[in-house]
C-alpha cells in the first residue's frame, strides 16, 4: 500500500488553490452585495435578529462550502489517478507520482478515496443546502461529481475529446464562485460574475500548461485535449491569453461600484515567473513549476479581489 505522503502527493496539493480561490472570492463578492465588511460591522448586523445576516453565518456558509470545493477536487484528483492509470495513460509520464500507474496503490483503492472525497462533498453541500435553502444547488452538486468523474471516466471521458477546459471553466470558475455567492446571500452581482469568468480562465490555464507539458505522452496514449487540439504552440499562446484576460475583467467591478478590486492587479507580478516559462519553450518537467504558480496567482488574484469587494 501507499505511504501517507504518497496518499497525500495523490492528491495534488498543488492544484488546491483553484479550489480555495472560487470560495474565497464568492464570499467577498457576498460581503459586497451586503454593502461591505464595514456595512456588517459598523451597522450591528452581527446583533441583528435575523441570522441570515449575520457575519458569523455567513462565514459558517462560506467554510461549508470551501469544504465542497476542495473535497471535490481531491476527489477528481483521486478519480483523474485512477481512470487514466486503469486506462494506461499514465504509463509513462514526466509529471509528479500517480498512485494507480505506478503501483503504489491499488486501482480500486485509489478509487475509493476519490468516492470518499466525493462522499465529504456531498456531505458538507447537503448540510450548505439545507441553512441556505439554495435548492437549485442539489442538481448542480450533482453535476459537478458526475464532471469529476467522467473527465477522465467512463466509456467516453470529455477529456480526452479537448472538453477538458470547458468543464474546469463552468464548474471551478462559475459554479463555484457564483454557488458560494448565491448561498451566502441569495443573489448574484456583477462583480462576481466577472470575477467567476476570471478564476475560471485561471483554472484553464492551469490546465493548459499542464497538458502542454503532457503533449507527447498524451498523443502516444490517444488522449485529445485541448493542448494536443491546438498544438505546442497555440497552447503557449492560449495560456498566456487566459492568464492576462482575468486582470481585462477587473473593470467590471471598479466600473460598478468597487474600486478598491484594483487591489487583484497585484497579483499580476505572480504570472510573470510562469510566463516565462511557458513562452521560453520549456517543455517536460520544466512546466511543472508553473502548474504550481498560476495555481498561486489565481488565489492571490481571487483573494485580493474578494478583499477589494468586502471593504
Amino acid at each position: 500500500m501507499a505511504t501517507f505522503q504518497q496518499w497525500v502527493e495523490g492528491a495534488r496539493l498543488r492544484t488546491l488553490p483553484l479550489a480555495v480561490a472560487p470560495v474565497l472570492l464568492g464570499t467577498g463578492a457576498a460581503l459586497g452585495v451586503l454593502g461591505g465588511l464595514s456595512a456588517l460591522v459598523i451597522g450591528s448586523v452581527l446583533d441583528a435578529p435575523n441570522p441570515d445576516v449575520s457575519l458569523s453565518f455567513l462565514l459558517l456558509k462560506a467554510a461549508l462550502a470551501l469544504v465542497v470545493s476542495l473535497a471535490l477536487q481531491i476527489g477528481s484528483n483521486y478519480a483523474n489517478d485512477y481512470s487514466d492509470g486503469v486506462r494506461g495513460t499514465d504509463d509513462v509520464r514526466v509529471g509528479p507520482l500517480r498512485l494507480t500507474a505506478s503501483g503504489a496503490a491499488p486501482p480500486e483503492a485509489v478509487k475509493r478515496a476519490a468516492f470518499i472525497s466525493f462522499g465529504v462533498a456531498v456531505a458538507a453541500g447537503a448540510i450548505l443546502v439545507i441553512i441556505s435553502q439554495a435548492w437549485w444547488l442539489i442538481p448542480v452538486g450533482a453535476a459537478a461529481i458526475w464532471a469529476a468523474w467522467f473527465y477522465t471516466g467512463g466509456s467516453k471521458p470529455y477529456g480526452y475529446r479537448a472538453m477538458g477546459e470547458l468543464f474546469v471553466f463552468i464548474f471551478f470558475g462559475l459554479v463555484a464562485t457564483l454557488g458560494t455567492t448565491y448561498a451566502l446571500v441569495s443573489t448574484i452581482s456583477a462583480a462576481a460574475i466577472a470575477g467567476a469568468v476570471a478564476i475560471g480562465l485561471f483554472a484553464c490555464a492551469v490546465l493548459m500548461v499542464n497538458n502542454l507539458r503532457d503533449i507527447p505522452t498524451d498523443r502516444q496514449a490517444d488522449k485529445l485535449t485541448l493542448a494536443v487540439l491546438l498544438g505546442e504552440k497555440r497552447a503557449r499562446l492560449a495560456y498566456t491569453l487566459l492568464v492576462f484576460i482575468p486582470y481585462a475583467l477587473l473593470l467590471v467591478p471598479i466600473l460598478t461600484g468597487h474600486p478598491a478590486a484594483v487591489l487583484a492587479a497585484l497579483s499580476l507580478v505572480l504570472t510573470i515567473s510562469p510566463l516565462q516559462v511557458v513562452l521560453s519553450g520549456s517543455e517536460g518537467t520544466a512546466l511543472i513549476p508553473p502548474i504550481k504558480h498560476t495555481g498561486l496567482a489565481a488565489l492571490a488574484y481571487a483573494a485580493l479581489l474578494a478583499l477589494g469587494l468586502a471593504l
